[in-house]
């Protein structure tokens, strides 16, 4: 690929924006060759169901300019450039949301519409992390309308592992009057989410998802941990309650993951978690081609 090639330029028109997009041919996953045309074209054929959940929620991105080999970045702030019809949204650092550096202020992009999606690709922002709170008509943070539960395997356990935990999270929310919904991660593990039936503050749904955490520890102990210690969680499943804190942000369902190839982190159904519980080949993190296959064949499973 020549280097002229490679810094090529178009402009297109996203829902009435003018957008210039850049490195088309780029490759951002060696492994599989995945072209940043092909990033682009994922999010813009995924965008229909990805973003609702992006909707009034501040983004955190990771960026990898020159792929996924040669390193990342996190971005919180909007970079310099950023177009004036992006929505933004200020968030204080301070008290529940989390820094000790006083009356700071972070100035987060809000990724609505497809407008501001593509942009934010083309700056290749390949992982979409979100908070589980969202942004009110008066552009600040409300409490929180969500819980989540990371369940993140230490080695040698895997994705099987989780899948059988996940089962024993979902009877634990459940019984809090809580419906879970899980999604892979697109990495090692599995998400469960869980829509609250009132907003709470950041720190009582921390609370919420630590005590359930902890009940599964007492129970499970040699399957399921609820410390952070990465030293004790050898063959276990991690439940991380603390993605539930105010600053804290996890990866949006249907974003691309910055791995090797280029998976996603996939709403599925509880079906498939079990036959994953049951089998160790029952279930798997799914490419970007295969997400778009699901969710033409069932919708979208978060939804």
């Amino acid at each position: 690929m020549s280097p002229a090639r490679d810094r090529q330029e178009v402009r297109v028109e996203v829902d009435g924006r003018t957008l210039t997009i850049s490195s088309l041919d780029k490759v951002l996953y060696p492994r599989t060759g995945t072209t940043k045309g092909e990033v682009l074209h994922y999010y813009a054929q995924i965008a229909p169901v990805l973003l609702p959940h992006l909707a009034d929620r501040a983004v955190t991105r990771i960026r990898w300019p020159h792929g996924v080999q040669d390193g990342s970045f996190f971005e919180k702030n909007t970079p310099p450039g950023t177009p004036s019809w992006v929505r933004t949204v200020k968030v204080p650092t301070t008290g529940s949301r989390g820094s000790s550096r006083h009356g700071d202020t972070l100035v987060f992009p809000v990724a609505g519409d497809l407008a501001t999606l593509t942009w934010l690709v083309n700056l290749a922002a390949l992982e979409l992390h979100v908070h589980q709170w969202r942004v009110g008509r008066n552009g600040r943070p409300r409490n929180a309308d969500r819980l989540v539960i990371d369940l993140d395997p230490g080695e040698p356990a895997g994705l099987h592992e989780c899948c059988q935990v996940a089962l024993l999270v979902r009877e634990h929310l459940e019984d809090r009057g809580l419906e879970g919904r899980p999604v892979t991660s697109g990495s090692k593990g599995l998400h469960l989410y869980a829509d609250l039936p009132r907003r709470l503050p950041s720190e009582d749904a921390t609370a919420l998802a630590k005590e359930i955490a902890e009940e599964l520890q007492r129970a499970h102990p040699d399957r399921v941990t609820a410390t952070m210690t990465k030293s004790r969680r050898g063959g276990k499943v991690f439940l991380d309650w603390s993605q539930n804190a105010g600053s804290k942000t996890t990866i949006s369902p249907y974003s691309l993951r910055g791995k090797e190839r280029p998976t996603v982190a996939t709403p599925v159904t509880w079906e498939e978690v079990e036959a994953g519980a049951e089998d160790p080949e029952g279930l798997g993190q799914f490419l970007f081609g295969e997400v778009l296959e699901r969710v033409a064949e069932h919708g979208d499973l978060f939804g």
